[in-house]
C-alpha cells in the first residue's frame, strides 16, 4: 500500500499497551538495583515521545480533537487515511501534540487487527534493536515481531501481567517540544502478577519506585472506605501509577490509560464540559491530590488531577 508524505509524518505515533495483573512489589532496594542494571543502557528518548492511543467511535475524530485542544491546547497533524498495522487495515489517523501529552487518534474504517486496539502507551527507542533485546532480557515477551513502516520500525512487547507496550524507531529522529506536565501511565494490576510486572518493568525502563503506599485511600479509585496499594514509578520514559486491587472497581476506573496533571482542575473541567466532554466521577480530594474522571467525545476516558500525593 502506497503511503503519502502526510501518512509518513503521522505514523511516528503508533504504540501499544494494555494490561492487568498484581502481587507484592519489589522492595525499594530491589527497585534501585533493578534500575542500576539497565539505567545506563536505557533506550528512552523522553516522555514527550510517549504517545497514548485513542480509538474513537466511528466518525468522532474531529469532535474529539476539537474538545481535547479546547481543554488543554496543542496542535494536530492533518487527518490522513492510511494503514498503521503490519496486516491490512484502514484508519483515519491524527497525531495530537498538547502541553500535557501526545496522543495518536484513530478512527478505524475496517476491523482492528489483533492485538491493536487495547494499547495504552508506546516508547520511542534511541536504538530499536537494543530496545527489543533489553525488553526481552527484562522478562517481557515479544508479541508482535519487528515490522517496517515507511519511516522506521515497530514491535510490541508484553510485560508480566499482560501489559503490552509498543517500541518504535524512526529513520529520521522526530523533534517534539518538552511537555509542561508529564502524564501518568495508569496501570491496574492484581496481586498475583504485580511483583513480576514491577521487576520486569523497572529493569527495562531503568525506573525507580518513588512511593509505595500499602494502604492508599480507596476513594482515589472510587472504592470509598477501602484501601488499595498504589505504587508510583519515575523513569526517562515518563511517570507510571500502578494500582494493585482486588478487581472490584466501579466504572470507569480501569478504563483510563493515562492521567493528566493540570494547574487548575476546576477551570479545566469547565473547558472540557463546554467543549463536549462529560465528567464521569469527581472531583475527589485525597492526600493532597484532587482528581476527576472525564470522558471525551468518541469514548476516550482520562484521569485529570491537580496536586500530587507523592
Amino acid at each position: 500500500m502506497k503511503k503519502s508524505k502526510a501518512t509518513v509524518r503521522l505514523l511516528p505515533a503508533l504504540l501499544l499497551v494494555a494490561g492487568i495483573g498484581g502481587f507484592a512489589a519489589p522492595s525499594s532496594a530491589e527497585s534501585r538495583n533493578a534500575a542500576a542494571v539497565l539505567s545506563d543502557a536505557t533506550t528512552a528518548v523522553g516522555p514527550q515521545y510517549d504517545t497514548t492511543h485513542v480509538y474513537v467511535t466511528p466518525g468522532a475524530m474531529d469532535a474529539f480533537v476539537t474538545c481535547w485542544e479546547a481543554t488543554f491546547g496543542g496542535t494536530n497533524t492533518a487527518k490522513v487515511v492510511t494503514q498503521v498495522t503490519p496486516t491490512p487495515s484502514t484508519t483515519a489517523s491524527e497525531l495530537v501534540l498538547s502541553p500535557v501529552g501526545a496522543l495518536s487518534v484513530f478512527d478505524f474504517r475496517t476491523p482492528v487487527p489483533y492485538p491493536f486496539g487495547a494499547e495504552r502507551t508506546g516508547w520511542l527507542m534511541s536504538d530499536f534493536d537494543k530496545g527489543v533485546r533489553l525488553a526481552r532480557a527484562s522478562g517481557a515477551a515479544l508479541v508482535v515481531a519487528p515490522f517496517d513502516d515507511p519511516i522506521g520500525r515497530d514491535a510490541v512487547v508484553q510485560f508480566p501481567g499482560g501489559v503490552n507496550a509498543q517500541l518504535y524507531w524512526h529513520t529520521k529522529a522526530p523533534s517534539y517540544a518538552p511537555l509542561k506536565t508529564v502524564p501518568e501511565n495508569r496501570i491496574y494490576l492484581t496481586r498475583d502478577s504485580a511483583r513480576a510486572f514491577l521487576t520486569s518493568y523497572l529493569r527495562f525502563t531503568g525506573g525507580r519506585i518513588v512511593s509505595d503506599d500499602q494502604a492508599a485511600d480507596g476513594g482515589q479509585i472510587g472504592t470509598l472506605d477501602e484501601t488499595y496499594r498504589r505504587i508510583t514509578i519515575s523513569s526517562h520514559f515518563g511517570d507510571t501509577v500502578v494500582s494493585v486491587t482486588d478487581g472490584h472497581l466501579p466504572y470507569p476506573f480501569g478504563r483510563e490509560t493515562t492521567g493528566y496533571a493540570v494547574k487548575d482542575l476546576t477551570s479545566t473541567l469547565h473547558r472540557a464540559e463546554v467543549a463536549g466532554a462529560k465528567v464521569l466521577w469527581g472531583p475527589n480530594t485525597s492526600q493532597g491530590r484532587t482528581s476527576a474522571m472525564v470522558q471525551f467525545p468518541g469514548g476516550y476516558v482520562a484521569e485529570l488531577h491537580q496536586g500530587d500525593d507523592r
